[in-house]
């Protein structure tokens, strides 16, 4: 049996519901300043500029979860991005959006089932579909740390935008 290798139905749900996630979590990364970047609210949080750069590398992801089988932290050395400023964290943002959401269009439904590890040597943390490993790795993970950010904004009295409907600094609508 021949695999068909045209993205289809699910690549383009994950695609399109993955845009839209990248898209909030982009009105909240232009907010964060670059003078705020080392700013933290509490010692055993992450700097404000750590964490939005956190959450961009998250969007690049998807490239690799459709491209390999899994992770393992144990044998991958990571360095973690480190902007020097507002605009080169939303640059590296937008093109880790971009490679992601063309990766995950360039992959068949039948490979978005395949499955994918996260471990770290014999300590596996999941095991899931790849269509699933986006969502809850990336997704899911993005908007954690999103809701983080949004209230390092807060405590900055920086208006925080909307995210899902309005905030007390956005009407939307």
């Amino acid at each position: 049996m021949e695999t068909n290798k045209t993205p289809g139905y699910l690549a383009n749900v994950l695609a399109n519901d993955f845009a839209a996630d990248a898209a909030v979590s982009r009105r909240v990364l232009e907010r964060v300043p670059t003078d705020k970047f080392d700013w933290t609210p509490h010692e055993k949080s992450m700097p404000f500029g750590r964490l939005a750069a956190h959450i961009a590398e998250l969007q690049g992801f998807p490239v690799m979860i459709m491209k390999e089988d899994g992770l393992d932290f144990a044998e991958r050395e990571y360095k973690p991005f480190e902007p020097a400023s507002s605009e080169e964290l939303l640059k590296f943002f937008d093109e880790a959006v971009a490679a992601s959401k063309a990766a995950i269009l360039a992959t068949s439904d039948e490979d978005l089932m395949k499955e994918w590890t996260l471990r770290s040597g014999e300590t596996v943390f999941f095991t899931l579909p790849k269509i699933g490993a986006v969502r809850g790795m990336v997704s899911g993970h993005s908007i954690h740390h999103r809701g983080q950010l949004s209230v390092y904004l807060r405590l900055n009295d920086i208006p925080v935008p909307s995210i899902y409907g309005p905030s007390a600094d956005e009407n939307v609508g």
